[in-house]
């Protein structure tokens, strides 16, 4: 015969009168945890309609077969013990030997575009253009992007048109890896950009700011004043250095701009292995002085390292990295 206690319980439930009567305290057997956290049973209706319960639900997020979601893996190296304070992230020698050679094409490319500038790059430079046209023709090129191939700059040849002309024809143009160009955007992104420029009298005059500026505080107030629809990061990056190798405009970048989400901040956060922005600027810059490097080749080298591919951005197939650059960076990155 069950016994109940005066907080009408049975005694051995009851803390208080257990404790009074030295009766043992029965366990409890039921979890502690709140109702509302503990999985819900798929109901008969449910399993019927095929309607995914928690388990398949999990077991869908893990295979991937949620609609439209694409993963996509980094090819990595094996971790084989290296190390470099140059590149505190990286463990793979592999991965580091890969770096080294982007960046060393991506210096080659700069020193190219320094001294003997191909294609479409050599009309920018020319000194019996008009400087709008020069600057124009270097935002086009930028914008668009030369193709990967024997010749990069012919769907930019196709589409060029004046400065003071009409807004080059875009549908069907082909476009190089790091364009900015969205098809279906239309001109809106050169359109801004000519007003931007109107606004100033000329694009030289929006670039150049004060007489007095440094390259750097030059290229840093020019690339935050080209935030225009539609013209990324890397598109704006590229145009201004561009401008300043070929002599167009004195510019020299003093950071790599990074905090976007592109595949240059993405690969600086993996091979610097650290996320913070001021970091990581000062580390791009130690990495650039100890290698010998331009610091705006860490831009293109980056992206190249990040996307797995390499985008030779108008060298056609003279794709091979600088030799003078490609030993001085592995003697630095001790490989």
């Amino acid at each position: 015969m069950p016994n109940f206690c005066r907080h009408n319980r049975l005694i051995q439930n009851c803390p208080i009168c257990s404790r009074e009567q030295a009766v043992e305290l029965r366990p409890l057997l039921s979890s502690s945890a709140p109702r509302s956290s503990l999985p819900r049973p798929e109901t008969q209706s449910a399993r019927r309609s095929g309607a995914p319960g928690p388990s398949r639900a999990r077991a869908a997020s893990r295979s991937g077969g949620a609609a439209g979601l694409r993963v996509r893996r980094l090819a990595r190296g094996a971790d084989d013990g290296y190390g470099s304070m140059l590149v505190p992230g990286l463990r793979s020698s592999a991965d580091a030997r890969r770096l080294v050679e982007e960046l060393a094409f991506a210096e080659g490319r700069l020193r190219r575009l320094a001294s003997d500038p191909p294609g479409l790059y050599a009309v920018a430079a020319s000194q019996n253009l008009e400087v709008e046209e020069r600057i124009w023709l270097a935002f086009l090129i930028a914008y668009l992007c030369p193709v990967n191939g024997e010749d990069p700059f012919a769907s930019i040849r196709e589409v060029r048109t004046s400065w003071r002309g009409e807004l080059p024809d875009l549908d069907g143009v082909a476009l190089g890896p790091r364009s900015a160009h969205e098809p279906g955007r239309g001109p809106r992104t050169l359109e801004a950009y000519r007003t931007w420029a109107a606004r100033a009298g000329s694009q030289r005059t929006a670039i150049s700011g004060e007489p007095t500026w440094t390259p750097e505080r030059r290229f840093d107030r020019a690339f935050e004043r080209l935030s225009l629809p539609g013209l990324h990061r890397v598109a704006r990056f590229d145009f201004l250095v561009t401008l300043g190798c070929i002599g167009v405009i004195e510019l020299r970048p003093g950071t790599l701009r990074l905090g976007a989400n592109d595949a240059v901040t993405v690969a600086a956060k993996r091979a610097f292995g650290i996320g913070d922005t001021l970091l990581l600027e000062r580390r791009a810059n130690e990495l650039a002085d100890a290698c010998g490097l331009q610091l705006a080749a860490l831009d293109l080298g980056l992206d190249n390292w990040e996307r797995g591919e390499r985008a030779t951005l108008g060298l056609g197939s003279a794709d091979e990295p600088d030799g003078e650059a490609l030993s001085a960076a592995l003697a630095a990155m001790s490989l």
